[in-house]
């Protein structure tokens, strides 16, 4: 049996598929998966004979016909335009956000395998007057174009979970922190900037008030919580297959001391204020804490706090 990982050339999704293979040798996985296709705009940098490497178009309907068929035991869905691409590009966000989604579902229908379809949505979906912490059942209500295409895609796939066709597993990811690299398009992308380039020696500013509070997940943490998804029995799940993944609360302020507690007086001083509208209306519109009980019954686990990882991605990354 195979995998099919959209986004698979990404930081994130060539995580997953090295746990993912990880598992498999480990003998965790539920089916046996002798191969991984990485389907992105770019070559998968994961070095093993399993991964089949595949640059193409998501929105490619032969493409991902000729990909997605009896064989697969699972697809992560995990290609996207970001906050920030989305805000900019309406146009864009819909035809890979939503078309692509839906083109990807209905190939996985057209099997009769009912495949499991591991879609990583974003507490993007939420946004309006919320409580101090956001439980299960809060419906979704955006204000973003990112977070409006999510929300789409959540109902989709989980449409084609209740009348059979696949089996979903709908990850609301926090936001990642710390990422190593440049920054990306999200409108988040300064969660890991304000960390990891001063612990470089390189400036960063907050576009954001410091009382800003996020939810936050590690690299490591996300992507072991992504595999777990593919991982979990299907009857634990019920029929609302929409999983609030674990993660930590911190203000900016708060992600700032973890800053120089990790890097540094010298560190901290190179991260300055300058607000930015357009990433405030987005970012500060997302809940910064959620009643996870369910999910971490059911296995999910978060960091024990944003300052490990801060040392994770110090350790890893910079010493």
């Amino acid at each position: 049996m195979k995998i099919i990982v959209t986004g698979g050339a990404g930081f994130l999704g060539s995580r997953v598929i090295s746990q993912l293979l990880e598992a498999q040798d480990a003998g965790r996985l539920p089916v046996q998966v002798t191969r991984i296709i990485s389907l992105d705009l770019a070559e998968c940098p994961v070095q093993d004979p399993r991964v089949d490497s595949r640059v193409g178009d998501l929105t490619d309907p032969q493409l991902v016909s000729e990909l997605v068929d009896a064989d697969v035991a699972g697809i992560y869905h995990m290609a996207a335009v970001l906050s920030g691409g989305s805000e900019s590009d309406f146009d864009l966000a819909y035809k890979v956000n939503v078309d692509a989604t839906k083109q990807l579902l209905e190939a996985a229908r057209a099997t009769g395998q009912r495949p499991a379809f591991i879609f990583t949505s974003s507490l993007a979906v939420f946004g309006g007057e919320m409580p101090q912490v956001v439980p299960e059942n809060l419906a979704a209500q955006p204000e973003s174009t990112y977070g409006a295409t999510k929300t789409i895609g959540e109902l989709m796939v989980n449409e084609y979970s209740r009348k059979g066709y696949v089996d979903a597993r709908i990850c609301r990811l926090p936001t990642i922190s710390v990422r190593p690299g440049t920054p990306n398009s999200a409108a988040s992308s300064f969660a890991s900037g304000i960390i990891r380039e001063p612990l470089q020696g390189v400036a960063s500013e907050v576009p954001v008030p410091l009382e800003t509070r996020m939810w936050l997940s590690s690299p490591n943490t996300a992507v072991e919580n992504l595999v777990h998804a593919f991982i979990v029995e299907a009857d634990r799940l019920g029929t609302w297959r929409v999983l609030n993944l674990p993660g930590v609360t911190v203000t900016v302020a708060e992600m700032l001391d973890a800053l120089e507690t990790v890097g540094g007086a010298e560190a901290r001083s190179l991260v300055s204020r300058r607000e930015d509208q357009k990433i405030m209306d987005i970012v500060c519109s997302w809940p910064g804490e959620f009643d996870v009980e369910r999910t971490l019954s059911l296995g999910f686990r978060p960091d024990s706090s944003f300052e490990a990882a801060v040392r994770q991605f110090h350790e890893e990354f910079v010493a």
